[in-house]
């Protein structure tokens, strides 16, 4: 019986090519689609999932809130991690990061920059798993200035892992033992390090400061542990240990320090959700975006929906050149079960070749896939094990889904009814085929709104006056490698033909510097008069080389020796201290951790507001101040020669410095480095926009093919009676362009709503949905119907009538 129905199925299949050929490709476009963003998705989702205790791990967050200013931090005091484990049995380990930058490391003659370091607790293999391959666990980060590096360091400096005992140097003076080689690790990981350097090394993370936010710092639960009841537990923790050095800093307790508006909270969010659920300060790596995953898992399903709606659609619209197949099979005795099931086979069928198809194209499309996305997904067994089964999952789903509406209708006729001929034909009195449209086109119009949305979001970011000028500016990194010879190199890098200007400093709008500090409004420190900005250390340089406005006093200069201790600070900074004139007025910054020691700093400017975050965030308010910081330089240029001026700056380094790596970049590229996400998302938007608005069109041909079929004799005869093309083009596709129009009324305020929802809110700065885009999106969708319809409606309108009235 089943080797019957697969025959008849092939047969009818091959009979109507054109409908095979259209349900197929739009079944394999709409399944590769999905598997690419099933790929995506899942890789994102198996985050941190690689340690064996991840179930157990939590980090530890700050909240505070002090002077005016909310921040969200990734990092806890130094003392936490310790404190933890003697209050609370329920901890089985607690392990911290300190991330303070990288280091030149000696490889030869050479020195070579590695950013990938980290100073890491003893007991991190205890809660990370970190497969060791040489050394032991147990002591591998116990003693200062030892340190465990990667498989692939060991082999870049030694080409060998057997190095334990090996020594490695960093800035031409510090010497590392290595106590350990690691396995690479996993890039689904929220950090991703080559360096560990044993936390003994620094002297800051013995200290007993609770008001010092530097450490990421990490707890292992003992099995069976609640989270939350530990995290309500936290309040009483902090007023414990915190509570002794906020009377002895500001003479207030916990509660009045609240109580004035102000607080300092610990939180804990578990390993798993750190890659797509957190976005605070001092994250130790770009994290993704939980909405992201959202919206492609949702435009998975929508185009999957829309492949199955072309199938159902087709295969009722056809169902007068199958109806007397039906009619004659039941008057023969066939059951309905039987014809249910033959009709499932056919669906089956098409589903299993356009799946098949889809592997292919999936796993053809993966390096392109990769290239958009940012990815490094790859083919492998482990994946192939759940991929395969899924994808049989999904012909049965798909196959009996798509094909059961057609199975029940056509398995329905009445043979009476069928051999009269009675059933309605054509794309007439089908409702649920012109509901199947209507929610197709809804779907594409909803995806080209989304496409237009992101694409003018991601202008206005690019075109929008940030407060600085990024352009032509020249970023040469790691400058702290000259030492002493930083300044001369800044000096002789501005007698460069070219060079306007050149400011040296690591404190960067595009590079993620963040340092804060609190201040005080009188010398006697007390919360009512404090405000916690960002403090940036710079020189005299900076505000020119970057074009920052002043609106209001001067610049720092050389010549003034006072401004040693002047500040310059920003519109929110000057509106929050509610000076009603700025300049001139004395502000206090703590010089050690019991604020014993206020220095005073006069205000000689007010620069205009300029976004040193993302577009995400508001504008907080900044210090600027005179010190010198040597992380890098930054160049302002006019020349438009720009290979001869890297030539030039490069000859100027390695006069200063032979053996030291070069490595620059420009500022307008790391700023777009910030947004690359999102411009990424823009790309693989408009990438299954494109596929989806592809499959809707096949199914729309498709439909307006067979509309077209069984009107050929009516089309003939108003051709007879003097009816011109454009008559029956309009007959022909006014029915197909009334859905699309009721998509549009549909799918506008639906995609008004989640673009808003789902993707501004998450920009401090954006731009509105305008009108014009939803116009644009609706104009758009009809246009492409009435181009789908209108072949098809030509090809009828051109056609002989007596070709068409040949069999009356």
């Amino acid at each position: 019986m089943i080797k019957n129905y697969i025959k008849t199925a092939f047969r009818s299949l091959l009979k109507n090519k054109g409908f095979t050929a259209i349900n197929v490709l739009g079944l394999a476009l709409g399944l590769a689609t999905c598997l690419l963003i099933v790929f995506y998705v899942f890789d994102e989702l198996s985050y941190d999932r690689y340690n064996i205790k991840a179930d157990r791990v939590f980090r530890l967050n700050t909240d505070i809130k002090f002077g005016g200013s909310e921040n969200s931090y990734a990092v806890s005091p130094a003392p936490t991690a310790a404190a933890l484990i003697n209050d609370f049995p329920e901890i089985e380990q607690a392990t911290r990061f300190r991330d303070r930058g990288g280091f030149k490391v000696k490889k030869g003659n050479q020195n070579i920059q590695e950013d990938r370091m980290i100073y890491a607790d003893p007991s991190v293999f205890n809660v990370f798993t970190l497969p060791m391959l040489n050394g032991n666990t147990a002591n591998a980060l116990k003693e200062p200035h030892s340190v465990v590096i990667t498989e692939l360091i060991a082999k870049k400096y030694f080409n060998s892992t057997d190095v334990v005992g090996r020594v490695l140097t960093f800035n031409d003076t510090a010497q590392y033992k290595i106590t350990g080689v690691i396995a690479n690790m996993p890039k689904q990981s929220h950090f991703n390090y080559d360096f560990f350097i044993s936390m003994p090394t620094l002297d800051e993370s013995r200290e007993d400061v609770w008001f010092n936010n530097n450490f990421n710092t990490y707890i292992l639960l003992k099995p069976g542990a609640d989270y939350r009841k530990l995290e309500a537990k936290l309040p009483e923790f902090m007023h414990k240990h915190a509570g002794p050095q906020l009377q002895s800093i500001l003479h207030l307790t916990f509660a009045s320090f609240e109580q004035g508006g102000s607080y300092f909270r610990l939180n804990l969010i578990p390993l798993k959700k750190i890659h797509l659920q957190s976005n605070r300060q001092a994250e130790l790596s770009s994290n993704g975006s939980m909405q992201y995953v959202y919206i492609f898992s949702a435009i998975a399903i929508f185009i999957l929906l829309i492949a199955c709606v072309n199938f159902m659609n087709l295969s009722t619209a056809r169902s007068s050149n199958r109806a007397r197949e039906v009619g004659v099979r039941k008057v023969l005795g066939s059951p309905r079960k039987y014809l249910i099931a033959q009709f499932l086979t056919e669906s089956i069928i098409i589903t299993l070749i356009g799946a098949t198809i889809a592997l292919f194209a999936a796993w053809a499309l993966l390096p392109l896939f990769n290239n958009l996305s940012g990815k490094e997904l790859v083919v492998t067994p482990q994946l192939l094990l759940w991929v395969v089964p899924v994808i049989i999952l999904l012909v049965i789903i798909i196959g009996c889904l798509a094909g059961s509406y057609p199975a029940l209708f056509l398995s329905g006729f009445q043979p009476i009814d069928v051999l009269k001929g009675k059933l309605a034909t054509g794309f007439k009195g089908g409702r649920l085929r012109s509901f199947l449209v209507v929610f197709q086109f809804a779907i594409s119009i909803i995806l080209i709104i989304g496409t237009l949305v992101i694409y003018k979001q991601l202008k206005y970011i690019q075109n929008k006056d940030l407060g600085y000028n990024r352009d032509h500016v020249l970023v040469v990194q790691n400058v702290q490698a000259l030492n002493e010879k930083a300044k001369i190199f800044k000096q002789e890098i501005k007698q460069i033909a070219g060079v306007q200007n050149a400011t040296l400093t690591g404190a960067l709008p595009t590079g993620g510097y963040g340092n804060s500090s609190s201040f005080f409004k009188s010398p006697v420190p007390d919360q009512k008069n404090a405000i916690l900005p960002q403090v940036w250390p710079v020189d005299e340089d900076y505000v020119p080389t970057l074009g920052i406005k002043m609106v209001a006093g001067r610049n720092f200069s050389k010549q003034m020796l006072t401004d040693s201790t002047a500040i310059i600070v920003n519109e929110s900074a000057a509106k929050l201290l509610g000076f009603s004139n700025p300049l001139n007025q004395l502000v206090y910054r703590p010089m050690d951790n019991q604020l014993k020691k206020l220095k005073a700093f006069h205000i000689i400017g007010v620069m205009k507001d300029f976004n040193f975050k993302s577009l995400r965030e508001n504008i907080t308010p900044m210090f600027i101040y005179l010190e010198e910081n040597r992380s890098s330089l930054s160049i302002r240029f006019n020349s438009a020669n720009i290979p001869a001026l890297l030539d030039q700056v490069k000859e100027k380094w390695g006069s200063l410095s032979p053996n030291q790596q070069f490595n620059y970049s420009f500022m307008d590229q790391d700023f777009d480095a910030l947004y690359r996400s999102e411009q990424r998302i823009g790309t693989i938007f408009i990438a299954f926009t494109s596929l989806a608005i592809i499959i809707a069109c096949l199914g729309l041909f498709g439909l307006a093919a067979y509309a077209t079929e069984q009107r050929t004799k009516e089309i003939g005869i108003r051709k007879i009676l003097g009816a011109n093309i454009s008559t029956i083009v309009g007959m022909l596709t006014k029915d197909f362009i009334k859905l699309v129009l009721i998509a549009i009324v549909l799918a506008v305020p639906l995609a008004w709503w989640a673009m808003n929802k789902w993707f501004l809110q998450g920009f401090a700065y954006r731009q509105d949905i305008q009108w014009w885009i939803l116009a644009l999106s609706g104009i758009g969708a009809i246009l492409i119907a009435f181009v789908t319809v209108s072949f098809q409606a030509i090809k009828a309108a051109l056609t002989n009538p007596v070709k068409s009235l040949r069999s009356e």
